[in-house]
């Protein structure tokens, strides 16, 4: 493995890391402020300015290609708002845990489904049998998980 892949390996497993604190914050901020959404309202506020300091960060020219980007991508803003809303109103009385390890299992099934088939301009990668095999060894791993 090189350098690079390392990097990103790292950074994604932070990233993965970060969601189930994501849900187990949220989750006790909904159940603090009584809404769900009011929960979800104040982490996307966040996000935003958090975003948006990056971007001042980085340099705002890209922004001039918003108006021009294919609409469809932006449903993207949709799936993480169901996402943060699901598992803010769904965790605390489901567990953290089981939501996240189901979340984990359809991220598995989505992301061998574009990875195969290079949806979206993803490098496409086959589903192979080992490869299915591992993600079959993951969906099993999540539901023994779930019983232990």
């Amino acid at each position: 493995m090189d350098i690079t892949t390392l990097k990103f390996a790292a950074i994604m497993l932070s990233a993965g890391l970060g969601i189930p604190v994501l849900a187990a914050l949220n989750a006790a901020l909904g159940i603090r402020l009584g809404s769900p959404a009011a929960a979800a309202a104040c982490l996307f506020a966040v996000a935003l300015l958090c975003a948006c300091v990056v971007l001042l960060l980085t340099g705002p020219g890209p922004l001039k290609a918003v108006a021009g980007a294919p609409k469809h991508l932006f449903l993207a803003g949709g799936l993480i708002a169901f996402y943060v809303l699901s598992i803010t109103w769904i965790a605390p009385s489901f567990g953290v845990g089981n939501a996240v390890f189901f979340v984990l299992l359809g991220q598995l099934v989505s992301a061998a489904t574009i990875d195969h088939f290079g949806l979206m301009g993803a490098l496409p990668q086959p589903l192979t049998p080992t490869r299915a095999t591992g993600i079959a060894v993951m969906a099993v791993g999540v539901f023994v998980t779930l019983r232990a």
